[in-house]
């Protein structure tokens, strides 16, 4: 996909206020530059990933611009505790399907992100597994999944297909309800 395909994907589901999002899963950075753009410049953007050398790479791949938010890449794991500020949103491209336990995740996701930020998730639409889906979320499966977790209905954004696969690719949006204690015990 390219980059332009990717900002049309999101686009949607950012908001034009300045705001702190973080990228989890970013790799070497392909949707975190689309966000990049779309957000204002006085946003903040983490792009995190566990591989040490696509973290490498992002350290030279951001440039400091007064027309961009800056990015700081950070090695981490999508469910471990985060040195991260609370959250206005929430990136998560292509990387929930290598989650076996998905409710898991996105439960642990409502302690970074505040009430009614975002989680904006791009996924491949597949109720069987890939090799390179192992644990897929389709769009019919998505609604009941995040709303478990606290989140509000999500609403599909965008689609695209993708030029490795021909598997069409979802975007969706939803937000964070009020935190209840009996959610976040789920």
């Amino acid at each position: 996909m390219q980059h332009q395909e990717m900002v049309a994907l999101i686009q949607a589901g950012v908001p034009s206020v300045p705001s702190i999002w973080a990228d989890l899963g970013a790799g070497s950075g392909n949707f975190t530059a689309a966000l990049r753009d779309l957000l204002p410049a006085a946003s903040v953007i983490y792009a995190v990933d566990r591989d040490r050398h696509a973290i490498a790479a992002q350290h030279s791949r951001w440039q400091a611009t007064p027309d961009r938010p800056p990015v700081t890449p950070l090695l981490g794991y999508i469910t471990a505790d985060l040195a991260l500020p609370q959250l206005d949103g929430i990136l998560l491209a292509n990387v929930l399907h290598f989650m076996r336990d998905q409710p898991t995740v996105l439960r642990h996701l409502t302690h970074t992100l505040r009430p009614g930020g975002r989680l904006l998730l791009v996924e491949y639409d597949l109720t069987t597994a890939r090799s390179y889906v192992p644990f897929p979320l389709s769009s019919a499966q998505f609604p009941a999944l995040v709303v478990a977790a606290g989140f509000s209905t999500p609403r599909i954004i965008g689609t695209r297909r993708s030029p490795s696969s021909g598997i069409v690719m979802y975007a969706a949006v939803a937000e964070l309800l009020e935190v209840s204690e009996d959610i976040s015990e789920r």
